[in-house]
């Protein structure tokens, strides 16, 4: 699912709002393990642009 869930916020990245919930959708499917994985990729891919959103994400 980690792999499947970067290849969608890729896509989605053109927009803000379809970016945080693709991002809300990830965050539940991948395994605990897995979300600090993800939030090291996102902000590294998208921090520029979105590190507010994906900050939120996570802490909730």
């Amino acid at each position: 699912m980690l792999e499947l869930s970067k290849t969608i916020l890729k896509r989605m990245s053109f927009d803000r709002v379809l970016f945080q919930k693709e991002l809300v959708k990830a965050s539940k499917w991948v395994k605990p393990g897995q979300k600090t994985i993800l939030k090291v990729w996102c902000l590294a891919q998208f921090g520029h642009m979105y590190k507010d959103v994906i900050l939120e994400v996570f802490e909730s």
